[in-house]
């Protein structure tokens, strides 16, 4: 008897230890953004968290830190469209309707459905095309929710190694999957994915993880063992040191990408579909880089 109720005490305490660890803290992204349009000036935004065609958003709830990122298609331009509506209305839309509670932590994708739906209601059409990429972090879960469509993406850092990311969705070679609208003459002509095409995943983050969002102008040009590099040089969760790594990240992407020597990922990625290509691929890149930290009002 004795035997058994030592067990059962053993037991209890471990169980109430195992309580006592949980965190019953909430968690928030401590978030600074950095990057530049290819034809404009470094660090510059246009109207709006825009960089060239690429758009971004940064926006809280009282549940959920929510960000995003989008690359409006440049080949717009030839039809006389501005190539950052698109991408900058989107995210902006997304933004709101976070700020407004008109979303679910979880379900990321519903926000681009949402976004997406609003566009296409528009009494005046908004021609355009763009990829896009949302994170939630659900404050007192800790988990964080990604929706992916096409090749922006996302990566996240613990310990110096990449635990998460995003997978790359392609048609096929430097044509990614991507939300569209087009005129009524051109439907079925462009190219043209659902929301719901967006690759998604669900996972439990740490204090400290290091979560970077970005569009294909920082991936086609930096490796992750570059950004992993550049990524040690963020020492705490403050503001100022989240921003000096951001910039740092996008300065060397764009250095990368007017190197004409330089193996860049998308060189490779071309010579692996038979073209011989070299050098660094001259875009907008946009970072949104972001550290868990401990909510705090």
């Amino acid at each position: 008897m004795f035997s058994v109720l030592s067990y059962g005490r053993l037991v209890a305490r471990a169980v109430l230890g195992g309580l006592s660890q949980t965190d019953s803290r909430d968690y928030s992204l401590v978030t600074a953004s950095c990057g530049f349009g290819k034809d404009f000036r470094k660090g510059i935004l246009k109207k709006g968290m825009c960089y060239g065609d690429d758009a971004c958003f940064v926006a809280r709830h009282r549940t959920a830190d929510v960000l995003g990122v989008a690359d409006g298609v440049g080949g717009w331009r030839d039809y006389g469209v501005d190539p950052s509506q698109f991408s900058g209305t989107l995210m902006r839309t997304c933004e709101r309707l976070v700020k407004e509670g008109r979303f679910v932590p979880s379900n990321p994708i519903g926000i681009l459905t949402t976004s997406y739906s609003e566009l296409l209601q528009n009494k005046v059409p908004l021609l355009g095309s763009s990829t896009a990429c949302l994170i939630v972090l659900d404050r007192a879960s800790h988990r964080l929710h990604t929706a992916n469509l096409g090749d922006s993406g996302f990566l996240v850092v613990r310990g110096g190694e990449v635990v998460h990311r995003s997978d790359e969705q392609q048609h096929y070679f430097n044509t990614p999957f991507q939300l569209s609208i087009a005129p009524p003459e051109a439907e079925g002509a462009v190219l043209s994915d659902s929301p719901d095409a967006a690759d998604s995943s669900s996972f439990d983050v740490q204090l400290g993880d290091i979560i970077l969002t970005a569009t294909d102008g920082l991936f086609d040009n930096m490796p992750d063992y570059m950004i992993l590099q550049e990524l040690k040089k963020l020492k705490n969760s403050n503001y100022e040191s989240v921003q000096q790594t951001a910039r740092s990240i996008a300065e060397q992407a764009h250095e990368l990408a007017y190197d004409p020597n330089y193996m860049s990922p998308f060189a490779q990625f071309a010579c692996d579909n038979g073209l011989n290509v070299r050098g660094g691929k001259p875009d907008d890149i946009t970072v949104l880089l972001s550290i868990v930290a401990e909510y705090t009002d």
